[in-house]
């Protein structure tokens, strides 16, 4: 029977003892994660800006695609970047694949979607509330999109987090194109399940737990830096 108080115990002594590959563990697993984040938010947002203030032939099903592939099989985009970065495929020769870069791919495409409907929902009512009054203030649609985003704290505070979420619990995919390779792409996810497979539940409980408590980490984090940029 799998004992709580010895994984947290566990846990507490990984923390505490410093161990150098879970130290590796944890920072690959971060900087692959918010990399992955900042290029999907980067190309998400101004995606779901366009999705809230265009008017373009075809807008109505971008949209319905956008929410459709918040779903989007992570093992299902995995396959996919691997037939990209495989040798026989149009990136083969760039040996990315089992790489972070390819991890970092992998997550990117999984929280683009992510980031584009979450800001589109956000954009949306604020362009209903003052759409109007910024087009008769002269700016066009684009213009008026970029006033919009910056006043949506709020929106692209929660589309960075829920890509960020996507992203550090993500195991599937990066399991697909990393390969789980000890000191150059396991991260925690995918050391939580080789552990789990292994029969080491204690173990995997304890990374867990330090899984989640990075994830609040980030989350307070995220939280303090967009109220300080409400507050400007």
């Amino acid at each position: 029977m799998l004992d709580l108080g010895h994984a947290l115990a566990l846990a507490l002594h990984l923390i505490v003892g410093l161990d150098s590959e879970l130290l590796g563990i944890i920072a690959l697993s971060l900087r692959v994660s918010l990399l992955a984040t900042a290029i999907a938010f980067l190309v998400g947002a101004p995606l779901g800006m366009m999705l809230a203030v265009g008017r373009f032939p075809g807008r109505t099903a971008a949209i319905v695609l956008a929410n459709a592939f918040l779903g989007l099989p992570p093992v299902v985009v995995g396959l996919l970047v691997y037939l990209l970065l495989s040798r026989s495929g149009p990136l083969g020769p760039l040996g990315l694949l089992f790489t972070p870069t390819a991890m970092v791919t992998a997550q990117a495409l999984l929280g683009l979607p992510i980031v584009a409907a979450f800001v589109h929902r956000g954009l949306e009512g604020l362009w209903r509330a003052y759409g109007d009054a910024l087009r008769m203030d002269g700016a066009s649609r684009m213009r008026a999109g970029i006033e919009l985003l910056r006043m949506a704290t709020g929106p692209l505070l929660t589309a960075f987090l829920a890509a960020f979420g996507r992203a550090i619990a993500e195991v599937g995919a990066i399991l697909v194109v990393g390969g789980n390779i000890r000191g150059f792409t396991r991260t925690m996810t995918t050391a939580i399940a080789l552990e789990t497979s292994k029969g080491e539940l204690a173990l995997a409980l304890a990374l867990g737990i330090i899984l989640i408590v990075l994830s609040i980490a980030v989350s307070a984090l995220a939280f303090l830096v967009g109220g300080l940029v409400e507050r400007r």
